[in-house]
């Protein structure tokens, strides 16, 4: 069963160190991650920006992405939306037993790219493998934080009657 992820990659034992060791951390690098602790110190100064998400779409490989590069655009797209610089992200994944190991690489290197490309660090994180049946293959959480410069207040609550608004979409989509 090399190729598939078993529900033991989950336990938080050997197979897990292994999994995140060998598949995610060997991938997506920084000094952060190869502490290989449950949490990061991070420094920074002045405003933060902090969201949240889950991703839970299927398939979860799709033309031109994947659930992955969706996570990490998703949460980068989230800070950037409050005027901040996107810094660092957490990345959780459940993972449904049987999941192919090459899917679940392919995901890790769009994360990987993606990560580098939006310039953000993914700094901690977790791993969980729930039996087959009891997921749609993959689930992604992030966590991310940005810093927002001095004089930067973007907010919908600063909306205001009579203010212009772009619209690069129809309204509702999202």
């Amino acid at each position: 069963m090399d190729n598939r992820i078993l529900l033991a990659h989950g336990s938080g034992g050997k197979l897990s160190h292994d999994l995140v060791r060998k598949h995610i951390v060997s991938r997506i690098t920084n000094p952060f991650l190869e502490k290989m602790d449950d949490s990061a110190i991070l420094d920074s100064k002045g405003r933060l920006a902090f969201t949240t998400d889950s991703y839970v779409v299927s398939p979860i490989i799709f033309p031109g992405g994947n659930i992955g590069k969706l996570a990490v655009c998703g949460t980068v797209n989230d800070l950037s939306m409050s005027g901040a610089k996107p810094l660092f992200l957490s990345l959780s994944f459940i993972i449904e037993e049987g999941l192919e190991v090459a899917e679940f690489e392919e995901i890790i290197r769009s994360i990987a790219d993606t990560t580098v490309e939006a310039g953000v660090e993914i700094v901690t994180g977790d791993t969980k493998v729930v039996n087959q049946g009891d997921a749609d293959r993959l689930f992604i959480s992030t966590s991310g934080i940005g810093s927002i410069p001095d004089g930067i207040d973007i907010s919908g609550a600063n909306a205001k009657p009579g203010n212009k608004i772009i619209l690069s979409g129809t309204v509702g989509d999202h």
